[in-house]
């Protein structure tokens, strides 16, 4: 690939980057990983308190892309057809058609996705897996372009159903998002002012948006192809199997830790730490790119012991830990 399209490719995604730190103020975090889980091709899940913009971000990159948005409201009386469409009969000829539901669309929210039974949440995992949904014994695609941005309240857990971990590990990246800064807010409201008085018009001051879905593919396919030397996909391994195996690097993170990550681990840190350097206009990918993403990697694969809860240790800390003890090769 020539290396003129590959800029040309990079400052596009910029641009949509751009647009989004400036509709979504004091979430650098989550534009970031939202991002990244975009163009590695997976899904994100993020916890935060109501009102921190989650929805909103996930809408103004919708805005920035060619593509439909649809956000569902998860509730616990909502049923898997209320997501995935279902057979509609017509007693006129005896027939049946399938009506497609939310899911068949590019960008989805899954608002507090712990509200709904394990049955719905199976559904929409499902689709995030095998990119299908399937119906009256018959398999639908969906588009090719598909992201899903789960939610979920950290303060509320009555009438939750909490998804179990095998289920998390599907969520490329989980990040935690917290509270702007004083003059963040006061921008925010600012920004709020002017938008309903219908002085805002962030997505006409970038005239490259919204994108077209070729560009993200073509993205997609710069950082798979993007360099990792040997030493760093070592780190990566060394790192993952530390969670696995704590007891080989000290006594404290094995009786923190009750399981490790999965494979998926790996498989996420080497592709979202190309994306991260790529991202960041290198053509390599250093110690430090994985080191980053550690938190949002392990945060919702890493199962901690209940010596560990009754101690009060965080996951957070556990990773700090992980981090400190495992050299980079």
């Amino acid at each position: 690939m020539s290396s003129s399209k590959l800029n040309n490719t990079r400052s596009q995604i910029q641009v949509l980057g751009d647009y989004l730190n400036n509709h979504i103020l004091g979430q650098q975090m989550l534009i970031s990983r939202m991002m990244i889980a975009f163009l590695c091709d997976g899904h994100l899940l993020v916890e935060g308190a109501p009102g921190l913009a989650k929805t909103r971000a996930v809408k103004a990159l919708a805005e920035g892309l060619e593509g439909e948005f649809q956000r569902i409201q998860f509730t616990p009386d909502l049923l898997p057809s209320d997501l995935t469409g279902t057979d509609v009969y017509h007693p006129q000829d005896g027939s049946f058609s399938f009506q497609s539901g939310p899911l068949f669309n590019h960008i989805i929210v899954a608002d507090e996705i712990n509200r709904a039974p394990a049955k719905v949440q199976s559904a929409l995992l499902e689709s995030m897996e095998e990119r299908q949904i399937t119906v009256g014994g018959k398999s639908y695609p969906l588009p090719e372009l598909f992201f899903v941005m789960a939610t979920q309240n950290p303060i509320e857990h009555e009438g939750t159903y909490p998804l179990p971990e095998a289920q998390l590990d599907r969520f490329l990246l989980k990040i935690n998002i917290g509270y702007p800064s004083i003059a963040t807010e006061s921008k925010i409201m600012q920004q709020v002012r002017m938008e309903t008085l219908g002085d805002c018009q962030a997505l006409q001051m970038h005239s490259n948006l919204p994108l077209s879905q070729k560009t993200i593919f073509q993205a997609r396919k710069q950082i798979l192809n993007l360099h990792m030397a040997e030493p760093v996909e070592a780190y990566i391994t060394q790192l993952v199997n530390a969670t696995r195996q704590p007891a080989l690097f000290s006594d404290e993170l094995a009786g923190w830790i009750q399981y490790g990550a999965s494979p998926r681990a790996s498989l996420a840190f080497d592709r979202c730490s190309r994306a991260l350097a790529w991202l960041d206009n290198r053509d390599y990918v250093s110690a430090e790119d994985v080191q980053q993403l550690a938190h949002e990697i392990f945060r919702h694969r890493v199962l901690l012991s209940y010596q560990a809860e009754l101690q009060g240790i965080t996951i957070d800390r556990v990773i700090d830990e992980l981090l400190r003890q495992v050299a980079v090769a």
